[in-house]
């Protein structure tokens, strides 16, 4: 076989060719790879064997065989197939936690829990989209959202990148949170 060192944007390095040297005599780094190539033409990496899994036999067993199997997910869920299934979005209703909006607004300063995650409300209301009930939209002050204010193809509230999100509104707690400045916890 035949060893080579390639850096971390893929540039090949070197070729170890000293069999008597040990790995780190060549100083890899972190993010460093290493290529082996196979030169025996008996092996089985000849010819793609191992890049090309259409030629891999691959195991198959029949229905009747793989339900007589103890332990599988099928039997697993079959026992609790005669339970009714519970739809927990059916269940809540169309003002499910209205009565927590009646003191948030728009604008309002806001910290989510958990977390501790301050931010601004952008919006208030049903997003059908998420489910029954309301919800509220913040702009975190930090990049520590996971959307621009559009969820599942709605536009909810425009903020920047990575700064939005929609909570319950029993995670949010509107207040006097201001912006936190990095420096207010050092001591000078």
């Amino acid at each position: 076989m035949c060893l080579e060192l390639y850096d971390h944007s893929g540039t090949k390095i070197l070729v170890l060719s000293d069999n008597t040297r040990p790995l780190g005599f060549y100083s890899p780094e972190d993010g460093h790879r290493l290529h082996i190539i196979d030169l025996d033409p008996s092996s089985v990496t000849s010819g793609g064997w191992l890049d090309d899994t259409s030629q891999v036999e691959k195991y198959t067993i029949s229905e009747e065989a793989f339900d007589k199997l103890d332990g599988t997910y099928r039997k697993y869920k079959g026992k609790f197939a005669h339970q009714k299934p519970t739809n927990q979005a059916s269940k809540m209703s169309e003002n499910f936690m209205e009565d927590l909006c009646t003191n948030i607004k728009i604008g309002d300063r806001c910290q989510v829990e958990p977390g501790e995650k301050r931010g601004v409300i952008k919006f208030v209301g049903r997003a059908e989209a998420l489910g029954p009930g309301f919800w509220v939209g913040i702009q975190y002050d930090e990049p520590l959202g996971k959307h621009d204010g559009m969820v599942k193809g709605t536009r909810y509230f425009d903020c920047l990148p990575l700064h939005g999100a929609i909570m319950r509104p029993d995670k949010v707690k509107v207040g006097d949170y201001p912006e936190r400045d990095p420096f207010d916890d050092e001591e000078i």
